[in-house]
């Protein structure tokens, strides 16, 4: 159904060659996948003169990337498509415009390629029967964590969160994770809502947190990914990652006070402004959104009656130099 949404956008596109990029991990797919292509030019649905159409042109090609999360942003994507480092492009220049090879470029997710498919064959009408009024057709939710039934399902747009937890047999649930690390945390008093672009919006992943996990355990997960998956190109996502990891693990230690709750929260909001890519801007969001709806676990780590304190030994930080040199401070 994606090579067939590859092929319609490149009618209507007129594009001669489309690139389905996978990440290494799913090597193993690629000899079912080029088995399907095979049989769609054996169709005459690939190659030359299409269906039967003069000048309709247009094949496929599948090419794996090293499986950076930043490459699932378009222009980082493209560069790891010319075989450079997965990095993202200062914009403009857009896709659309210089692109692949910079030539013209138009990057589509599969769901979205397998919408036009369905909507081509069965109308528009039908499509749209489907889902909110903002939000048509249906969408797949990649559902993990602690649940009896993990896997994908495809819903219509619209379902609720806890419809959500009860098709996939959670039980005590603490907390939500709608949209991968870089979405959003929400807490019970948030499952009414609707998984819609009106409401609470999702790329598709939705983790599960049990009642027998602590939250800031797994934001300090979600800031250890970002930080293993940043590009490094932007000093804040390069740096401020880092920085928030580290408050956090000394608000986990019991060294916190309550200026550090405050500096998690401003340097967090200049995250969303100080970076060109969509990682760096929402890198943060683990925090964030965990503050906003689970501070009663920070402050429970809080020290109590203390408004300032680096726990910093000026004496400890400078042995190792000390030692280097020959030369101790003076008493």
């Amino acid at each position: 159904m994606v090579f067939e949404g590859m092929a319609l956008a490149g009618y209507a596109t007129g594009a001669k060659l489309g690139i389905l990029y996978l990440r290494e991990e799913y090597r193993y797919l690629e000899k079912q996948l080029e088995t399907v292509l095979l049989g769609m030019r054996g169709k005459g649905l690939l190659g030359r003169n299409i269906a039967g159409k003069e000048g309709f042109d247009y094949d496929i090609r599948i090419q794996f990337g090293a499986g950076a999360y930043v490459c699932g942003e378009e222009s980082a994507l493209i560069e790891s498509c010319e075989g450079k480092r997965g990095e993202p492009r200062n914009r403009p220049p857009f896709p659309v415009q210089v692109g692949y090879l910079d030539k013209p470029t138009v990057i589509n997710n599969v769901e979205s390629l397998c919408s036009v498919v369905k909507i081509l064959e069965k109308g528009a009408e039908w499509y749209k029967s489907m889902g909110t009024k903002e939000t048509s057709g249906t969408k797949l939710l990649s559902i993990s964590g602690d649940v009896r039934y993990p896997g994908v399902f495809e819903v219509e747009w619209g379902i609720t969160v806890q419809e959500a937890l009860e098709m996939s047999g959670a039980m005590n649930v603490k907390a939500v994770q709608v949209g991968g690390p870089s979405g959003r945390l929400i807490g019970p008093n948030e499952f009414h809502r609707t998984i819609c672009y009106e409401d609470l919006p999702t790329g598709g992943a939705f983790i599960v947190i049990g009642e027998g996990r602590k939250i800031l355990d797994v934001v300090k997960n979600f800031m250890d990914f970002f930080i293993d998956e940043s590009c490094g190109s932007c000093a804040p996502c390069r740096y401020l990652t880092v920085i928030l990891r580290n408050k956090l693990n000394k608000i986990m230690e019991g060294k916190g006070v309550a200026s550090d709750l405050d500096d998690l929260v401003n340097w967090g909001k200049q995250m969303k402004i100080a970076n060109r890519c969509g990682l760096g801007q929402s890198a943060a969001n683990p925090i964030l959104s965990s503050i906003e709806n689970f501070r009663y676990e920070y402050e429970a780590k809080i020290e109590k009656g203390k408004d300032f304190d680096t726990r910093f030994d000026l004496n400890k930080a400078i042995q190792e130099s000390s030692r280097a040199v020959g030369r101790f401070p003076q008493a």
